[in-house]
Order: structure tokens, then sequence, then C-alpha cells
């Protein structure tokens, strides 16, 4: 009867399977090198796993299944704050109101949710952004990339029906931007020996995305305790009359009698 697989022997493999695509690529990853680094034989990757391939599918799915688990819930989290106190207005936000608050402290714990799930994945970000030319998984980057650009595009453009952000904003382009930084900070934590302050991350992400948004409040005269924004005197026009010639003054003096 065989004997069943070691389950450590399969992290184990994982563990190291990804230290070594880090460093060489898919393609220059060797199995024997994978398995030397955490003391097994070939015989025990291919007793879990078909083919480095087949492994680094495995983890690239994982981050996949657990960004979109994590997408799932914020999405959720955000309906269920709508359905109780409304999506905040222009004015909860330039007055800072409680609702904005709460709104942008759930946001801000799901950016830290993110980036804590980014780092913990960021070889496999490293290796899917240089490491997997040639390979089947060369393009699987953009198509995620691409997919988080149309889920952000899309909670934008509600925000913009409701008025809560810049209606002249265009949603594909904020997406973009939003992804594309998360995609460059995760290429940025590939490097880093110390994880960063990823608080700090997070709630920079959220004030960007808040203050870069702000829609433009417009304030009646009749508003009582909000005064209109002074305008600015302007500056006499310079003038194009031609200065008066000075006056010509006779002489007083009394002219001397001639003999």
């Amino acid at each position: 009867m065989p004997r069943p697989a070691d389950p450590h022997a399969r992290d184990a493999l994982v563990s190291a399977a990804r230290a070594e695509f880090a460093r060489r690529g898919l393609r220059g990853a060797r199995i024997e090198d994978i398995t030397a680094a955490c003391g097994l034989s070939k015989g025990a990757f291919y007793l879990h796993f078909p083919s480095k391939e087949a492994l680094f599918g495995e983890v690239v799915g994982a981050f996949q299944s657990e960004m979109d688990a994590l997408n799932a819930r914020r999405l959720e989290a955000v309906e269920r704050f709508v359905e109780a106190h409304g999506i905040p207005g222009p004015r909860d936000r330039v007055e800072r109101s409680e609702r904005y608050q709460r709104l942008v402290d759930l946001e801000t714990a799901y950016d830290l949710e993110a980036l804590e799930l980014v780092w913990a994945y960021r070889d496999v970000s490293r290796v899917l952004v240089g490491g997997s030319q040639g390979t089947e998984f060369e393009s699987l980057l953009w198509q995620v990339t691409n997919t988080q650009v149309s889920r952000v595009a899309q909670s934008f453009r509600r925000l913009q029906e409701a008025g809560a952000v810049d209606r002249e904003m265009d949603p594909e382009l904020f997406g973009s931007v939003i992804v594309g930084a998360y995609l460059l900070l995760s290429n940025q934590m590939a490097g880093m020996e110390q994880k960063p302050d990823l608080s700090a991350w997070a709630r920079t992400l959220q004030k960007l995305c808040q203050e870069g948004t702000m829609p433009r409040l417009e304030v009646p005269r009749s508003v009582p305790g909000l005064a209109a924004p002074a305008r600015a005197p302007r500056p006499p026009a310079p003038s194009t009359r031609r200065p008066q010639a000075r006056a010509k003054t006779r002489s007083t003096r009394t002219p001397r009698n001639r003999p």
C-alpha cells in the first residue's frame, strides 16, 4: 500500500519554488534546484505536482482567489454601509461629516488588507511582471489588471451618479490609476527586505482617492452660515485718455513803461 504524501513536503516545495521563481523566473527555475533547496527528491516533487508550471499556477490561483474574495467582501461591506447610511454626498466630504469619515475608515481597512495580501504574494507579482515571458502566464497579469480596472471604474461611476465624486473625471482612467498604483507598489515590495508601514500606505491611498476626486460644491448665497467666497477686487483699468495739457497762465506783472 503506497504511503500517503507528506503535506509538510508540499508546503516546503511551494515555498522553495516561489523563491526560485523570483530569482530565476519561471523558465529559468529548475526542479532539481527547488527540491535541493528543501531537501527533497525530484520524485517527491512529482508526487505533488506534475510540473513547475502547475505549481506556479496553483500559487497564482490562490492569490487570485484570495484577492477576489477580498473584493467581494469589500463590495458587500460598502453595500451594507450604503443601505444603512446612504452615499456621502459633496457636503459630507467638504464638511468631513461622521458618515463620510466612517466610509473612509471602512475603505482604508480594506485597502490595508489588500496591501497585506500583495505583500504576502509580492514574489508572485514580480514573476508575473518580469519572469513569465514565453510561458502561458505571460499575459495573465494584464488580464487580471484589466478586470480590476473595470471593477474600480464601475464603483466610481456609481459614486458619480450619486454626486459623491467629481462627475467630470473619467472612470476608466481613475481605475487605471488606482490599479496601477497597486501594481507598482507590489513591484517595489518585491525588492524590500523590511516590511513597510502598510497602514500609512493605505491612509495615503484613501486620501488621494477621496480628496483627489472631491466634487465641486456650489454654495448658494442664501444658505445661512455659509458665506459665498469673496471676489477679489479687480485692479483699475489703465486710463486711455491723454493727459490734459497744462493751461498757460498769464503773467500778472505790470509791464515797464518804455521811454
